[in-house]
């Protein structure tokens, strides 16, 4: 007797699209382009150019030529004017999956989220240890890794053979961020947040932030991970420049 195949969960992925105030109409066609190659989009932060609200308002004008269900987290140019909190809530309001420590599981995948943090990679990575505002950069890093854990736990606890995807905005690894000037790879991610990833055996990692770095890589642990910033797609050769993945 023939088993049933197994059907398929696609998932486009990008980062880094920085919504513009004078992009309207720009972003219709790609989001629709999304929505017949796959089943959800993840938007890997830098949501807005600026962190204006104008800009996010924007976005969800965009967002209506999208039908499939879109999972997101913020970057560190959506909090550039303390407005993450207000952007967080217009994007919600068109129904966008907006995870902080959150989770959404749709069909048989769950998506855990954060925005992640800097610090550094493997044994360059920032101890907490010395002056008070060095602790508190190396406690934020910590906290968003704590966050991404709960968030992966919570998928466990709740359901049963629910494969899990990490979506973040700064790297979980070092190979992604390559191509990068050395000198700043310390603010473009965090081996923290690589740890949960490891652990709760997901099965693959999405993150932008570093423009210039390199698609793919894996953690100590061979889960796959993918810098998927709009402009490394566009370079790469995608087009529409969005990374699908098949779970």
């Amino acid at each position: 007797m023939a088993t049933k195949k197994e059907k398929k969960t696609r998932i486009a992925a990008v980062g880094d699209i920085h919504v513009r105030e004078t992009d309207n109409g720009k972003w219709k066609d790609y989001f629709a382009k999304a929505s017949e190659e796959a089943d959800v989009l993840l938007l890997c932060g830098d949501l807005t150019d600026t962190g204006r609200t104008a800009e996010a308002e924007v976005l969800v004008e965009e967002l209506k030529s999208c039908s499939i269900p879109v999972v997101a987290v913020l970057g560190n140019h959506d909090y550039e004017r303390d407005n993450q909190k207000a952007i967080r809530k217009i994007l919600m309001k068109q129904n966008v999956h907006m995870l902080d420590g959150d989770s959404i599981v749709i069909g048989d995948v769950g998506f855990a989220g954060v925005k992640g943090f800097g610090g550094g990679f493997d044994n360059a990575m920032l101890g907490m240890f010395g002056e008070p505002m060095i602790k508190q950069f190396v406690q934020e890093a910590v906290d968003e890794a704590l966050k991404l854990d709960g968030a992966l736990s919570r998928i466990d606890s709740d359901n049963v053979d629910v494969k899990k995807i990490a979506v973040l905005h700064y790297a979980p690894i070092k190979a992604t961020v390559l191509g990068e000037p050395e000198q700043i790879f310390p603010y473009l991610g965090s081996s923290r947040l690589a740890e949960p990833i490891n652990r709760r055996e997901v099965i693959a990692a999405f993150h932008g932030h570093a423009h210039i770095g390199t698609l793919a890589g894996e953690t100590s642990k061979g889960v796959k991970v993918f810098n998927v910033s709009k402009p490394i797609l566009v370079k790469e050769g995608y087009d529409p420049a969005f990374f699908i993945f098949e779970v």
